[in-house]
């Protein structure tokens, strides 16, 4: 059986971290040379920063957002 990715991503993702992954989506963070902060997805997404930088650790972990240190903050892109 053949699944769509937003099937796949509806089990295993919470309510939260569906909204900052369209958010980000939406922001057209798809690339590292696109990234961008946790603010920029905060205003995106209207969550607050604690609910979006749980969101954004739990989406890293999966795999589906990557985090680039920078000097002053840190910038977050889609992978997949």
């Amino acid at each position: 059986m053949l699944y769509a990715t937003s099937d796949i991503m509806a089990d295993e993702l919470s309510d939260n971290a569906k909204k900052i992954y369209d958010a980000m989506k939406k922001l057209g963070a798809t690339s590292e040379e696109k990234l961008k902060t946790a603010d920029d997805i905060m205003k995106a997404a209207a969550l607050g920063k604690s609910i979006v930088n749980a969101a954004l650790q739990e989406l890293q972990k999966k795999g589906y957002v990557k985090r680039v240190a920078r000097q002053k903050s840190a910038g977050y892109f889609v992978v997949k």
